[in-house]
């Protein structure tokens, strides 16, 4: 298994990243706050989880932070929460939020996930929550969006329903989720739009 990759960054989308390595060109799944962090750079190290999925094929997530890939392997601990439904909560809320909404028990808002049952979500709570309570005993801090408003452009709009759409989502509901939240909030990033969208659909 690989630890993580250090690389020129090939190209960037809101649920994938290339990282070219030593003439190798690899493909890793992110979450939205991995994008954000990735956002804007030309080379970077990535933490990489192999996951395998049906008939043994090896996809690979990648992460900017070894805490966010410490999560991603807790959700995928615990029974009926595969690699794309982790990579969902990451990508609906950052680190922080979801360490509160565990330790809180707040099993109604973890529902909220895309692919996550009201029972999925309480398992979750009931298996994680000690652990969760556990590292924020011994870690302080979270994740801040950082970086300018951006104007809004077309392609705000069209990177944001691309993103949710390779995310599973359905284009019609994607397309007035992404043109409310613009409509609200038209100075809104990216990962911003599409982040806002997971908690709707």
């Amino acid at each position: 298994m690989y630890d993580y990759i250090t690389g020129r960054i090939d190209e960037l989308t809101p649920a994938s990243v290339v990282v070219e390595c030593g003439g190798i060109g690899y493909i890793l799944n992110i979450s939205l706050l991995s994008y954000e962090e990735l956002e804007g750079k030309t080379e970077s190290k990535i933490y990489t989880h192999q996951y395998l999925v049906r008939d043994d094929l090896p996809v690979l997530y990648g992460f900017t932070t070894r805490r966010e890939r410490e999560l991603f392997r807790m959700l995928i601990g615990v029974s009926g929460v595969g690699g794309g439904t982790a990579r969902m909560v990451l990508s609906t809320y950052t680190p922080s939020e979801l360490r509160q909404i565990i330790s809180s028990g707040n099993a109604m808002t973890l529902k909220k996930v895309k692919g996550l049952g009201a029972k999925t979500a309480e398992k979750i709570i009931v298996e994680l929550r000690d652990k969760i309570i556990s590292i924020e005993a011994s870690q302080s801090g979270g994740h801040v969006l950082a970086g300018a408003e951006a104007v809004v452009t077309s392609e705000t709009y069209d990177e944001a329903l691309k993103a949710l759409i390779m995310l599973g989502f359905n284009k019609a509901a994607s397309d007035k989720a992404v043109k409310q939240i613009l409509k609200e909030s038209p100075e809104a990033k990216i990962e911003e739009v599409i982040r806002l969208a997971l908690k709707m659909l």
